[in-house]
């Protein structure tokens, strides 16, 4: 009789370590989302700032042809 309660105690065992090892994974991810939304904040950040520059630097410059043209 004392197979089947090793079995089921094996199995609840690994049930257990499962469970652990999911939370574990969980917290991971929800960590990893944190760093992606902070750094997207950073990229959306620099990408305006590189867009206010490049409006500042490049001056109004009219398409003409080239005069080989």
């Amino acid at each position: 009789m004392t197979m089947p309660d090793d079995r089921l105690t094996t199995l609840e065992i690994r049930a257990a370590e499962q469970e652990k090892t999911i939370e574990d994974l969980s917290g991971q991810i929800a960590e990893q989302w944190k760093v992606i939304e902070r750094m997207q904040r950073k990229l959306d950040a620099l990408a305006e700032r590189f867009l206010a520059l490049e409006e500042q630097a490049a001056p109004d410059v009219p398409v003409t042809k080239p005069p080989h043209w």
